[in-house]
């Protein structure tokens, strides 16, 4: 059973961190390049969708690395897990504190009705989504080092 965990754990994480780097490195970056109608559409579009799906993927990944946790409780492994439980609760309070709240307004913003500093705010959910997309990664180095471990 603990393999299959640690298994489903390492794979989970990881296609939400592939995620998470694609959004901060391919999507957002060639958004910002588009047109105002284009690229408004395509940020709000991103965020309805993103919006709906990462609350359970950023949860799901929390629980399955906690419940790692504690199979592995007593041994090194369990460190590693620990540390990525933290890192991904860091990442969830980021995500609620900090970026939630400008994804949901520009999930509302269209052409005809958009603040003036649209570019600004999604630039400083781009720089934020770093930050997260760091924690997050250092997460899942430290899921896969406790998975291997075991």
């Amino acid at each position: 059973m603990s393999v299959v965990l640690a298994v489903s754990t390492v794979t989970v994480v990881g296609l939400m961190v592939g995620v998470e780097l694609a959004v901060a490195f391919v999507v957002h970056p060639m958004t910002l390049r588009l047109p105002t109608a284009a690229s408004l559409a395509a940020r709000a579009d991103g965020a309805r969708v993103m919006g709906r799906a990462m609350p359970f993927w950023y949860i799901g990944s929390l629980v399955l690395t906690a419940v790692l946790t504690v199979l592995l409780w007593g041994t090194p492994a369990a460190t590693a897990t620990l540390v990525a439980v933290l890192l991904l609760t860091v990442g969830i309070v980021m995500s609620v504190v900090l970026l939630v709240p400008i994804n949901d307004r520009s999930a509302t913003w269209t052409a005809d009705d958009h603040p003036a500093d649209w570019r600004q705010q999604q630039q400083r959910w781009d720089r934020l989504h770093y930050v997260r997309v760091v924690i997050i990664v250092a997460a899942f180095v430290l899921v896969t080092v406790g998975a291997a471990m075991r």
